[in-house]
């Protein structure tokens, strides 16, 4: 996507939370979505004047008619249900609430009807002198409507980082709950003890570790489970049992 041309920097966030940068269009793009407006108007009364011009005085009214639909009721209309009128779509522009939510009726209807405003004392000096002094480049009648003209697409903010509250929060155990845990833990680890330590003693070639108990070896054959069990059991009591 091309860099859009832009002066600034909107940003505002959504009652959704939803935090938005909006490109606000300086007063060059808009002056060119304007003329291709122009051309647009000019085109539809060149081509309707044809057959209005067969219909005499009742034409000429109609064309009257014509020309104010033209001028007023196009821009106001396409705004109002698209955001935007044709030369605006060309520009990539889009006119939007300060918020950052579309436009309604009642916007576009006073944005536009303050032409006449921004129009004087010729040439749109007054919009000119507005949007080179505002921050977002807004003439009178955005200021008035509430509006901002952006270049599209709008660019969406990264979303914030995920709060951790917003996830189920872990359930402790049950006091019995974890006692079993450990009763399960202990007596796996005291398997493992008494398997690892025997290996141990088929590894150096004896038979018992002792012979302080008669026809039962020494002490630490008979402790050779809780070499394992006994430090994972204090370990749990003492960081983890709640």
């Amino acid at each position: 996507m091309a860099a859009p041309m832009l002066d600034t920097y909107r940003e505002v966030v959504t009652p959704e939370g939803v935090p938005l940068q909006l490109p606000a269009a300086g007063p060059v793009p808009r002056a060119m979505a304007w003329l291709v407006d122009l051309g647009v108007r000019i085109a539809v009364l060149v081509v309707m004047s044809i057959p209005l011009a067969l219909l005499d005085s009742f034409g000429s009214g109609l064309g009257l008619v014509l020309m104010f639909l033209v001028y007023w009721a196009y821009p106001i209309v396409c705004e109002a249900l698209w955001g935007r009128t044709l030369g605006k779509r060309v520009l990539g522009l889009r006119v939007l609430a300060r918020d950052g939510a579309p436009v309604g009726w009642m916007a576009a209807i006073t944005r536009n009807l303050l032409r006449t405003v921004d129009m004087l004392p010729f040439g749109y000096a007054l919009g000119l002198i507005s949007s080179l002094f505002d921050p977002h480049g807004r003439r009178l009648g955005d200021l008035v409507a509430g509006t901002v003209v952006v270049h599209a697409p709008v660019l969406y903010l990264p979303p914030p980082p995920t709060i951790d509250s917003v996830l189920v929060p872990p359930q402790p155990l049950r006091p019995e709950e974890q006692a079993a845990l450990m009763a399960l833990t202990v007596n796996l680890l005291g398997f493992a003890g008494g398997l690892v330590m025997s290996a141990i003693k088929r590894d150096r070639g004896v038979k018992d570790w002792g012979h302080m108990i008669e026809g039962h070896g020494g002490m630490l054959d008979r402790l050779d489970s809780v070499c394992f069990a006994a430090p994972v059991f204090f370990h749990m009591v003492r960081y983890w049992w709640a």
